[in-house]
């Protein structure tokens, strides 16, 4: 990616994609026919997703040391970028001299209906956090928006009180009702659109896109629930 909207990446805001980001024309790149018509354009292409989550993977195995990992995945919009961050994990441990030991436990939390954040973080999947006493936890989410929701579950699990609580959010919204929460490690941050692609839904379509893609008002209407 290039061009005068995108600073320097740090440690702390990941690759900053600033909102005068045009994105890339959709004809450069090849995506399912079903959704010709219900996208605006490519934010992020999928080889640029996963060359830095190889980044964030260093950086976040040359902070935890030898330490064993609980990585917990926030399901739905999360199983992608876990796979691949896990695979990175594990492809470190495996071509270095220290050998770390990762588990995957999945969580599912809903806090959107269509394109709308909803107040309460609903816990619709295993809420029995208590396994993570004494652990050290990698949380795995694919956007930070308002930061109530990762809040949220951050506070539910320290409440059981593990070693260590990480958070790794591929995505980082400039959402105007931000609450301050920053992951402890950031893919990039982008600005307040409705993103989706890379595992990112809108009312369960346009996860089986790779590009990560600004969803049209068509799109929106489409399937719409």
């Amino acid at each position: 990616m290039a061009g005068s909207s995108e600073k320097a990446a740090d440690s702390g805001r990941g690759v900053v994609i600033g909102d005068d980001w045009p994105g890339y024309d959709l004809k450069l790149f090849t995506y399912p026919q079903h959704y010709y018509g219900d996208l605006e354009f490519v934010l992020i292409p999928h080889g640029i997703i996963i060359n830095r989550i190889e980044k964030l993977a260093k950086d976040i195995m040359k902070d935890i040391g030898n330490s064993d990992v609980m990585v917990l995945c926030v399901l739905k919009g999360g199983y992608k970028f876990c796979a691949d961050l896990v695979e990175q994990l594990k492809n470190i441990s495996r071509n270095s001299d220290r050998f770390v030991s990762m588990k995957v436990d999945f969580i599912r939390l809903k806090s959107y209906r269509d394109d709308q954040s909803i107040e309460e973080m609903q816990i619709i999947g295993s809420d029995d956090l208590s396994a993570l006493s004494g652990k050290n936890v990698l949380i795995v989410e694919d956007v930070v928006g308002t930061g109530k929701t990762m809040k949220a579950l951050h506070s539910s699990i320290e409440k059981c009180k593990p070693n260590m609580v990480k958070v790794a959010s591929l995505l980082v919204k400039r959402a105007p009702r931000s609450d301050g929460f920053r992951p402890d490690y950031a893919g990039f941050e982008i600005p307040d659109l409705f993103v989706v692609g890379y595992a990112l839904g809108y009312n369960e379509y346009f996860r089986d896109l790779n590009h990560i893609c600004v969803i049209s008002e068509q799109g929106k209407e489409k399937y719409r629930v």
